[in-house]
Order: C-alpha cells, then sequence, then structure tokens
C-alpha cells in the first residue's frame, strides 16, 4: 500500500496535470481564499525621538515621558523641573506581525508623530515595546528613521512642505520577541476561508478537492468557509497544503452591482448589470452669478458723494433635453455608450442609475459610498 507522502507525490502529479488542462477563468485556490488562523496581528506602541533639529514637539506628555525615561537610568530631576526641548518627538509606532514569525525576526515599522512635531527627519527612535491587543509585548523596536517628507520654513513664516514629513518608516526596525501561538498543527482538519463569499464558489473549492483528493475530504460549511480532513504530522500539514493552495478554481460570477463614490465622482459598473426596456431623458441646468462693482460719480462741482454699489448678475442657462432608450437585457457596452453620447458628467449620471434603480429597471444592487 501507498504511504502517505506516496499519496501526496501521486496528488502532485495530478495536480500538474489538472494545471496545465486549467481553463483561462480559473485561478488558484491561494488567491481567492486562506486558512484559517494563518493570519497577521497588529502590534503597536509609544515612544521617543530624538535628536530632532527643533523641529521636535516639546509638549507635557513628552516631557514627561522623557523624565520618565531619564528615571530609569538614574537620573533624578528637581521637584517642579519639566524638561523642555524642540529636539524630541512623542510617536506612536506600529507594525504588523505575519504569520508564524519567529523570536529573533525582524519587522518593518511605522512611527508617526502625536504631538505637533513638524518633522521627524534625522531623528532615532529610543527603544520602545510593540504590544499586541492582548496587551503583551511581541517585539521591541528601535532606529534611525528614513523620512520621505520635506518641510522648510523661512524667517517671515513661509513654508514649503513636500509629502508628510512627520511620518517615517525603520526597516527591520524591530526585533520580535515573542510568537503568537497558531491553530495550524492542531485537529483533524483544516478551514478554508474566501476572500469573497459566495455558495457557488464554496461549492466549486469543495468539488474540485474532492476530485482531486477523494469524496468527502472537503465539505462546505457556508458561502464563505471550506472544511478539509488534513494530517496531524506537521511537515505533511505543510506538503498536504501546498498541494492545496495550487489548485485552480473557476470562481462563481460576481452579484451585478453599481458601485458609485458620491464624493469622487467614480462610478463602476459590474459586467453582469442589465437594464429593463426604459426610455430616458435628462436635461442640465446652469446657474451662472456674477458679481460686479458700479461706481457712481456725482456730477462736476456739485455737493454728491461717490457710491459704490455691488450689482449682481445671474443666468441660467437649460439645454434641452436628451433622450436615449435601453432595449431589453441592454449590457454594460451598451448602457455605458448610450450615456456617454448624451455627453453626461458623472453627476448626471449618477442621476440617472438612481432613477433607474428607483424605477425598477436596473437589474443591479446599488452601492453608494
Amino acid at each position: 500500500m501507498f504511504g502517505f507522502a506516496d499519496k501526496l507525490k501521486l496528488v502532485a502529479a495530478t495536480l500538474v496535470l489538472g494545471l496545465l488542462a486549467g481553463t483561462a477563468q480559473a485561478e488558484r485556490l491561494k488567491d481567492i481564499a486562506s486558512v484559517a488562523g494563518v493570519r497577521t496581528n497588529q502590534l503597536v506602541g509609544y515612544g521617543l525621538v530624538v535628536g530632532l533639529s527643533g523641529t521636535g514637539d516639546g509638549g507635557s506628555f513628552t516631557s514627561q515621558t522623557f523624565k520618565n525615561m531619564l528615571a530609569q537610568f538614574g537620573v533624578t530631576l528637581p521637584p517642579g523641573i519639566s524638561p523642555q526641548s524642540d529636539n524630541i518627538a512623542a510617536v506612536a509606532i506600529h507594525a504588523e506581525l505575519p504569520p508564524f514569525a519567529k523570536p529573533g525576526q525582524t519587522l518593518d515599522i511605522t512611527v508617526s508623530s502625536i504631538g505637533d512635531a513638524s518633522s521627524l527627519r534625522g531623528g532615532s527612535l529610543l527603544l520602545a515595546p510593540l504590544k499586541g491587543a492582548d496587551g503583551n509585548v511581541y517585539a521591541v523596536a528601535q532606529g534611525n528613521l528614513v523620512v520621505g517628507g520635506l518641510g522648510v520654513e523661512g524667517a517671515d513664516g513661509s513654508r514649503v512642505t513636500v509629502n508628510v514629513p512627520s511620518v517615517g518608516r525603520i526597516p527591520n526596525g524591530a526585533t520580535v520577541e515573542r510568537s503568537v501561538p497558531s491553530p495550524f498543527a492542531q485537529g483533524d482538519h483544516l478551514v478554508l476561508n474566501l476572500h469573497n463569499a459566495d455558495f457557488t464558489t464554496a461549492r466549486r473549492v469543495a468539488e474540485r478537492i474532492n476530485q482531486l483528493l477523494g469524496p468527502d475530504v472537503a465539505q462546505s460549511l457556508d458561502a464563505t468557509s471550506v472544511r478539509v480532513r488534513a494530517p496531524r504530522n506537521a511537515d505533511q500539514r505543510v506538503t498536504y497544503l501546498s498541494v492545496l493552495e495550487n489548485l485552480e478554481v473557476t470562481p462563481a460570477e460576481e452579484v451585478a452591482k453599481v458601485i458609485i463614490n458620491s464624493r469622487t465622482g467614480t462610478i463602476i459598473i459590474g459586467q453582469n448589470v442589465r437594464v429593463s426596456p426604459v426610455a430616458i431623458t435628462h436635461g442640465s441646468l446652469t446657474v451662472s452669478i456674477i458679481e460686479d462693482v458700479v461706481v457712481d460719480q456725482p456730477e462736476g462741482f456739485s455737493e454728491g458723494t461717490t457710491v459704490v454699489a455691488p450689482r449682481s448678475g445671474i443666468e441660467v442657462d437649460e439645454d434641452s433635453g436628451h433622450m436615449f432608450t435601453f432595449k431589453p437585457g441592454a449590457s454594460l457596452d451598451e448602457i455605458v455608450e448610450a450615456i456617454n453620447n448624451v455627453g453626461a458628467a458623472p453627476g448626471d449620471l449618477m442621476a440617472i442609475l438612481e432613477a433607474l434603480k428607483q424605477s425598477g429597471a436596473l437589474k443591479a444592487e446599488l452601492v453608494v459610498i
């Protein structure tokens, strides 16, 4: 009989043949799903950046932090004395702890001013702990900042700022001190979570895994999760998951959806959007207000005075409306072409799409963000 390692080799060979015969629409399982429990964790900390050239904040909490730091090194300031320096800035530090990170590995960190420091350029971050959501310290950070922004100020108060000088990065600026326990090697199953919940895609993932590894190996739990039987041995489980994540699955088509960003005027129309037979007319109204000043001069040798009075001119221009029709089941290309032909602006297009949705002619979900 074949051992589990031999079965994995056979599965891997079958997978290669499947990849060669895959369709263009298929996507790798690693691109559409993730393994439950294999995730990043957010770390945050507070510290001091020193060595600034007069661009620090010198705030009260910065002074208090600096005073506490000096006390840890045996330097005691007289009562009532609070150190004030523009060469120091209080900062917030944040980083992402990747899955399976081990003590001794390094992380990139971002350092941001939390006071009124004008620039962190040239500063150095002093040793600061980074904590997780549970309050435990998982890394310590320290190093010289790399700041992409630049701020220059003249003696008369004029100032030029390029990018954001109050935020910097420290590559490999934190060292991991504690690893996060992972449920990856526990139990007899792995759970794959889809990035976009869809019942059809979940069913296809389970079917594709069962087609390769045998019946009842994978089960769809809901529109997001697929549970897969997995070996207990850690090495075998890694090889097993390596095979699974390279499987190609054809995701289901997305729900017909129109997304409108009311702030930027961006409009995204999905490929499955359809429109019922409808006729639309939309006119544009332009209102122009011109402010002017009228000066009334008195006649010569009169006792009158010069009078300055404002005058407002208002013009209203209403263009003739354009009408266009949609045939039954009009596609995305036909919708865009018809709207472009009338020269509709983004605001006009938003109004048209909202009216289509209210009338029931737009066969799609309308999302306004």
